[in-house]
């Protein structure tokens, strides 16, 4: 399985990003990693990039519930950018709502959603799901 340039990973808790970080290490997940704190800090950095013409990541993995821009308000924006490149995005989420789930899912750039933690398992999904959409 190849491994992907750079992962995004938008999410306010230091705990869950140190872990994702050491798993993604741990399965050669990535070459890089971007990482926010939240929707709003992600949105400004991205655009920037994109007016840049600089490397964009090829999968976020989003969390819903952050201060200042949330998930949902992140993805509302972020889609009315125009971006050549189709960044492939995940939402990973501790909440089980149905109602947060179908929100989620309703957004056609939102590839899934994974209920927290992630695990190898899921990590090693994702990236054979990357690589089989990249192929197609």
């Amino acid at each position: 399985m190849r491994k992907i340039d750079i992962a995004c990973i938008i999410d306010d808790d230091p705990i869950f990003v140190f872990g994702i970080k050491k798993i993604m290490e741990l399965v050669d997940f990535c070459n890089g990693f971007m990482v926010f704190r939240n929707g709003e800090e992600a949105l400004n950095n991205l655009k920037a990039i994109i007016s840049a013409n600089e490397k964009l990541p090829d999968v976020i993995l989003l969390d819903l519930n952050m201060p200042v821009l949330d998930g949902l308000q992140f993805l509302e924006e972020f889609i009315k950018v125009p971006c050549a490149k189709k960044i492939i995005i995940y939402v990973v989420s501790s909440s089980v709502d149905p109602e947060d789930i179908l929100r989620a899912k309703s957004y056609e750039s939102v590839s899934d959603y994974i209920v927290k933690p992630i695990s190898v398992e899921k990590l090693k999904e994702i990236l054979h799901n990357i690589e089989k959409t990249t192929q197609d």
